[in-house]
């Protein structure tokens, strides 16, 4: 079984729309996905030139990340599936406010203590954060973010990349065509990029 490692930000709507990709995949492939945070307040801090609608919603992407990473901290890397998925749902499909409800109804879902939820307030896990991003960022750039992926190639040596930036979600056996050519094209020597402009805002159905 291929063990892919995704890094995530609980308010980035395109690393949701990955993340749900993925699980898909787990269905059709034999591969299974674990989770791991990667805060885009952290990597973005101190930024300067950023527009004032991102950095605003930056803001409030501090404390959705720290409830997450003192979560795994606690009870170690599994339970941030359930948690993600719990956090997303709200975040995303519900458009939930980001307060201290929202963290304590994601984390009674996953079965988690309601004491976590005391991190978003506080610097204590930011340390963890930087680690975590750093983790996830090094081997694809530290100027880009989540979704970022990595994924043993054929040979053993590591395949990480940034994206796929995807939507609507792709379900079934779609989910592992798109599996298959991500694999292939980010598992050739040499290869960096493949874009182009988006033109349509995030589908999460």
């Amino acid at each position: 079984m291929t063990i892919a490692h995704m890094w995530f930000d609980p308010k980035c709507p395109w690393a949701w729309i990955t993340s749900r990709w993925l699980l898909e995949v787990e269905q059709v492939r034999d591969m299974r996905v674990r989770f791991h945070v990667l805060s885009l307040s952290v990597l973005n801090e101190g930024r300067e030139g950023l527009e004032d609608w991102y950095r605003q919603w930056l803001d409030t992407g501090w404390g959705p990340a720290r409830v997450a990473i003192a979560a795994e901290q606690k009870y170690g890397n599994e339970v941030l599936r359930d948690l993600y998925t719990a956090l997303g749902t709200r975040i995303h499909h519900r458009k939930t406010p980001i307060d201290r409800d929202l963290y304590l109804a994601a984390l009674a879902e996953a079965g988690l203590s309601p004491e976590l939820a005391d991190a978003a307030e506080t610097t204590d896990y930011d340390e963890a954060l930087l680690a975590s991003n750093q983790a996830g960022l090094a081997p694809i750039g530290e100027d880009l973010g989540t979704p970022a992926i990595h994924v043993p190639g054929p040979d053993g040596e590591l395949v990480a990349f940034f994206g796929p930036v995807v939507t609507p979600i792709p379900r079934g056996e779609a989910a592992g065509r798109l599996w298959d050519g991500v694999l292939l094209v980010a598992g050739t020597d040499g290869f960096y990029e493949l874009k182009r402009s988006r033109t349509r805002r995030p589908i999460f159905d």
